[in-house]
């Protein structure tokens, strides 16, 4: 299980090799998605807190990356965080999730991103519940639900 003593190793040491890469344009991107996607995962942007559709849905399923499909997280560790934002406990393999220092609006987080196509998803909190702890605070712009 992946604890905030691997988040911040991996943020500072590097992250695991993801099985394959999806690189594009930007002009690509752009074509793919729609703007919001687009701002949200290349420029990154967030979303309104409570504006995303899968905010408040908790369908079975897995969520994938809206850029390239690749399975992020599983439905079943998805978790009702009151942050607005779709929250999460641990990714589906340990290799999907790349960990990034970012100093950003005056403070140390840790930004999320996939990385099969370094879509920016959204940060990692070491406040979530057991048994990890962490609180994977989603984009719901980023992500899309594939039913089981």
């Amino acid at each position: 299980m992946l604890t905030w003593k691997d988040v911040i190793h991996h943020a500072t040491h590097g992250n695991n090799t993801p099985d394959r890469r999806v690189e594009k344009t930007e002009a690509e991107w752009k074509a793919l998605l729609t703007p919001e996607q687009f701002y949200i995962t290349r420029q990154k942007g967030t979303e309104r807190p409570f504006s995303g559709e899968h905010c408040s849905r908790y369908d079975p399923g897995v969520y994938a990356c809206v850029c390239c499909k690749t399975p992020l997280f599983d439905s079943n560790l998805k978790f009702s965080s009151s942050s607005g934002w779709p929250s999460f406990t641990e990714p589906v393999k340990n290799n999907v999730i790349d960990y990034i220092k970012d100093t950003s609006h005056g403070m140390v987080r840790v930004e999320v991103t996939c990385s099969t196509c370094d879509a920016h998803l959204g940060h990692v909190f070491p406040d979530g519940p057991a048994p990890s702890g962490l609180r994977f605070c989603i984009n719901s712009e980023s992500l899309v639900l594939i039913d089981e």
